[in-house]
């Protein structure tokens, strides 16, 4: 495990909270902090967390991560976002990037995890990727799956490079940045 035991986690766009609960529960030595941009959904976060009551996350912030000062800190061993890129603009990642390598603890293991669908050169894309990025860019034409390579070099501007890109279940992929 490339995480501390001890580690603090960041994660952002944390939605109802059906991430943070599931990992906080199975690593409860790990801290973890959870935010979103939708003010409205902070709630939901604080009550999937407390049944049964998870004592290693904190409360919800709200953090969008166009914002110039995430407010969090800088003691961050890891910053997670799972299913955010896509459902945002492409100024999202970067801001999610400049954000990330600004929030890391300078002397942890500096970890930015990424989990959702990407598009790779030389694989073939699952039809149900294809599918979903066509109804992402129905909704939103600055929406949609982004190319792994792209990806790869924007954290690259931040000082944070790809260790690995893990298949996960339903076609999505699991990317490790450190720095």
């Amino acid at each position: 495990m490339l995480l501390p035991e001890q580690a603090s986690v960041l994660e952002i766009a944390s939605g109802t909270g059906q991430h943070v609960a599931h990992f906080a529960a199975a690593l409860p030595h790990t801290r973890w902090q959870p935010t979103d941009a939708d003010p409205s959904l902070l709630e939901s976060i604080r009550q999937r967390c407390a049944h049964p009551p998870l004592t290693n996350v904190l409360p919800p912030l709200p953090l969008d991560v166009h914002q110039s000062d995430w407010g969090v800190g800088h003691e961050h061993d890891a910053v997670l976002a799972i299913n955010l890129i896509h459902i945002a603009p492409w100024s999202a990642t970067e801001a999610l990037m400049t954000g990330a390598a600004t929030a890391l603890n300078p002397h942890g293991p500096r970890l930015l995890l990424l989990y959702g669908p990407y598009l790779q050169a030389g694989v073939a894309t699952a039809a149900s990727n294809l599918d979903f990025d066509a109804s992402l860019r129905s909704r939103n034409a600055q929406w949609g799956l982004r190319d792994l390579d792209v990806v790869t070099r924007e954290a690259a501007r931040h000082g944070l490079r790809r260790l690995m890109v893990e298949q996960m279940p339903a076609n999505n992929l699991l990317l490790t940045f450190a720095g």
